[in-house]
């Protein structure tokens, strides 16, 4: 009997520690205060803008939008690709994909320009598979180039041009549903992975990462960054000369991270998930709102990074923030289900 009732004290305490861990590694304890240095300039009435990038090069913005519900869904694949010049303090949308009939429900963007054309690559959630789209734009005529399909396109979440044919993508899991894939979520198993494509072939470059999501290269240094949300850590590659990619250390976000940007100075401006389990509730439904956070990482080299809180909202005022784009003293702030996204200012410091 005292060696039965050992075992269940041990087995409780082991569920505990684990049930413990789930709830510390997500966020679950951390206090949400609203704060930023700036006011908020604008909503802009755009479904789900879930990735926001900007041109410095040209002054424009382009979003992607789409009703983000369950997957798949109907109401979901209606979704499109907008731009927004930034010469003008008007904000206003135009939406590019008025001609593209597919099924279209864009999540991760990424654009390549050269001359006056611009390459942009999207990726695609549908009922019939994943993909990857790649379209060019002059002006503000878009026209769509070409679909990709692969069996590593497989839980694609981000994508980065390289140039006009060629990128690398996150896959955010490697399993599609079950309880394989529920052990990925809440266990945090690192092993989902990035993708290189050269135009012809696919090959995996980067795995072991627990929920590949934003991706993003500086290209003036040659690295490539992972934001790994379910870890709290923004990973950091070096990219070589064959664009295989070799691990250099981990950031510490302390946060959700999600989709990354770069300003001027070729620091990161991370949209984030301050508490994983309250998104995942308010992703059900199960939830009105979830807290908001923009991260500013200035990194130098290895070891020598800092992070710096740029804002954070209870949800009230933007739920569940995937993207922080900078522009100047301006940010284009996207979320992944609101039915708008903001426009903010910070205060000169």
């Amino acid at each position: 009997m005292k060696f039965k009732k050992r075992i269940f004290i041990a087995t409780t305490i082991l569920l505990l520690l684990f049930v413990a861990n789930i709830f510390i590694s997500t966020g679950f304890f951390r206090s949400i205060e609203n704060k930023f240095n700036g006011e908020l300039i604008q909503k802009i009435n755009i479904e789900g803008a879930e990735d926001i990038t900007i041109s410095k090069k040209d002054s424009f913005a382009i979003i992607s939008s789409t009703v983000r519900n369950k997957t798949p869904n109907k109401a979901q694949e209606s979704g499109g690709l907008y731009f927004i010049d930034l010469k003008t303090d008007s904000y206003k949308p135009i939406l590019l994909t008025q001609e593209f009939k597919k099924p279209f429900a864009p999540h991760g963007i990424s654009i390549f320009q050269k001359e006056n054309v611009t390459t942009i690559a999207a990726i695609n959630h549908t009922d019939k598979g994943e993909f990857i789209e790649i379209f060019t734009l002059v002006d503000t005529q878009l026209t769509h180039r070409k679909t990709l399909k692969n069996e590593q396109i497989f839980s694609p979440n981000d994508i980065v041009l390289l140039d006009e044919n060629r990128f690398y993508f996150t896959n955010d899991h490697k399993y599609k549903n079950g309880i394989q894939r529920l052990s990925e979520d809440y266990l945090g198993l690192s092993i989902s992975n990035v993708i290189y494509f050269d135009g012809k072939n696919y090959t995996e470059v980067a795995n072991g990462i627990a929920y590949a999501n934003g991706i993003n290269l500086d290209a003036k240094r040659n690295l490539v960054f992972v934001a790994s949300p379910r870890k709290f850590l923004i990973k950091v590659y070096q990219k070589n000369e064959d664009n295989t990619l070799t691990f250099i250390e981990d950031i510490d976000c302390k946060t959700g991270v999600d989709n990354i940007e770069f300003d001027e100075n070729n620091d990161l401006w991370v949209g984030a998930h301050p508490n994983l389990l309250h998104f995942a509730s308010y992703a059900k439904g199960d939830k009105k709102t979830s807290p908001s956070e923009i991260i500013k990482i200035k990194y130098t080299k290895k070891d020598d990074y800092k992070i710096e809180q740029i804002y954070m909202d209870d949800g009230s005022k933007m739920s569940a923030s995937t993207v922080a784009a900078p522009f100047g003293n301006t940010i284009l702030a996207g979320s992944v289900m609101d039915t708008h996204f903001l426009v903010l200012k910070r205060n000169s410091n």
